[in-house]
């Protein structure tokens, strides 16, 4: 691409805030760290007006090395390489979708994109708080020509929040509806909750804890690498839950902290995984059957402790990997009984294309100068308008 004349990038942001129709195209990759999420949505308006129609979705895995390296990074200078490829991989997922949908990549007015988080600390641990996404926006504006919005979580863990969860923000907008209270649970490498409606003027949406991180590190270990993921719940069912782990393990602090709250990898990574496996190789089938366990009983636990004294839940819907494991879902139906848990699909939302859904939704408030936050979710002293532009 030729380089923009003096002033033209300024005039196209400003034609881009005055329009009221946009394409845009979110990109995300959860704390699992095995792929790109992308979605193609049309969004007219914005604030409590805004509407959305989701045009078209895929995943994109990331190559089994660039997974490796994401889960153990070992210096700043692979951080700084891992933040430009991951850029370029990034870029290719948008590219893909929209040849996929059979558009004309010049016909997306916008680019939202998560990136990656390598390092989160909120600020119930110690140092500064502060979090770190890759997959640099530059470098995707750059590849695409198309106007990007990255490096959503900062501003707001500037504004003394933890910078998670942002997707509340779509939630809200999608799915409240009068007289229902409605859970959106989405069980990722991180599992967490969005609740909306009945009693609640703004949304309660928090971390629950661990959701696909621990199966998803064990299932290798289990399988003798035959599975990378719990896949159709095929390890967790074949094992019997051993109690007094589980016990244990639902005594982890972070479980009975209150909201606002959120966690990542340094809470329930490979660290707490490695300590779990050299107590219990002799056993695999049995541990991963407790982890699969304590991913259901902990989001349970949280709704006990932190939703039920609120408001009382009509309507459970899940969505993220953990929606497509039986061993899990199986789990939380007996343990919310009599509240039916259902996929989020049932309210016309594919379940793996919501978060970069959302992406895409800030990235249009970002330019609109809307604050998109949710500080009731995250903690933040005031509503802030999240994202940084690449022109």
């Amino acid at each position: 691409m030729s380089p923009a004349a003096p002033g033209a990038s300024m005039e196209r942001l400003r034609k881009l805030i005055e329009r009221e129709d946009r394409i845009c195209l979110g990109l995300c990759s959860g704390t699992s760290a095995d792929g790109a999420d992308v979605a193609l949505v049309r969004i007219v308006g914005s604030g409590p007006g805004a509407r959305l129609t989701l045009l078209s979705h895929a995943t994109y895995p990331f190559p089994d090395g660039l997974r490796r390296s994401l889960r153990q990074l070992s210096g700043v200078k692979e951080l700084c390489e891992l933040n430009f490829s991951l850029g370029e991989l990034f870029a290719d997922a948008a590219r893909r979708l929209v040849a996929l949908a059979e558009i004309d990549l010049a016909d997306v007015d916008l680019i939202g994109s998560h990136g990656q988080t390598v390092y989160h600390l909120p600020p119930f641990l110690a140092g500064v708080p502060s979090t770190l996404q890759i997959g640099e926006g530059a470098v995707i504006a750059e590849r695409t020509g198309v106007v990007t919005v990255s490096d959503f979580r900062v501003r707001d863990v500037a504004a003394g929040g933890h910078g998670a969860p942002l997707v509340p923000y779509l939630d809200d907008l999608l799915f409240r509806v009068p007289g229902r209270v409605r859970a959106l649970q989405n069980i990722g490498g991180i599992a967490n909750v969005t609740v909306v409606g009945g009693p609640l003027e703004e949304p309660l949406a928090f971390d629950t804890g661990p959701g696909n991180m621990l199966l998803d590190q064990l299932a290798p270990l289990v399988s003798g690498g035959r599975l990378r993921i719990d896949l159709d719940g095929e390890l967790s069912r074949s094992g019997a839950v051993i109690p007094e782990l589980l016990a244990e393990l639902c005594a982890h602090p972070y479980l009975s902290l209150p909201p606002p709250k959120s966690a990542g990898r340094e809470l329930f990574g490979e660290a707490f995984c490695h300590t779990l496996w050299e107590r219990y190789r002799s056993r695999p089938l049995d541990l991963i059957a407790t982890a699969a366990a304590y991913t259901a009983e902990s989001i349970r636990d949280a709704y006990r402790r932190f939703v039920e004294p609120r408001a009382r839940v009509d309507e459970v819907y899940l969505s993220g990997g953990g929606a497509r494991n039986p061993t899990i879902v199986a789990q939380l139906s007996r343990l919310f009984a009599p509240v039916p848990v259902r996929a989020l699909s049932d309210l016309g939302m594919p379940a793996e294309a919501k978060e970069a859904v959302a992406f895409a939704l800030l990235a249009s408030e970002c330019v609109s100068g809307v604050p998109a936050n949710v500080p009731s979710a995250t903690g933040a002293r005031r509503r802030v308008v999240l994202g940084k532009i690449n022109l």
